[in-house]
């Protein structure tokens, strides 16, 4: 990382990509393993992103990746919202 300051960020993305690989196993004990294996895969690379932006070489290169982060988070919510809609799975941070 760049510094040793707190960067709240960086922690709720982790917090967030723990909580989804939660959910993602409760997914696969339903047997909605397709579904889990997609929202596993676009939400923790919303962290990898956010992570590596962290260190970027550039302004543009800092703002490419955040840009990345904001596309898998909207492809995580649409399968998010999947979830919800078709099996009553609602999907709890806290």
């Amino acid at each position: 990382m760049r510094n040793d300051k707190e960067n709240v960020i960086v922690d709720k993305i982790i917090n967030f990509s723990l909580a989804i690989i939660k959910y993602c196993e409760v997914l696969e004990q339903k047997r909605k393993c397709v579904i889990a294996k997609q929202l596993l895969r676009s939400a923790t690379s919303i962290g990898a992103n956010v992570f590596e932006a962290q260190n970027a070489e550039s302004k543009a290169d800092f703002i490419h990746k955040m840009k990345i982060a904001a596309k898998e988070s909207s492809e995580t919510l649409y399968w998010l919202i999947l979830c919800e809609r078709r099996e009553g799975y609602h999907f709890d941070i806290a």
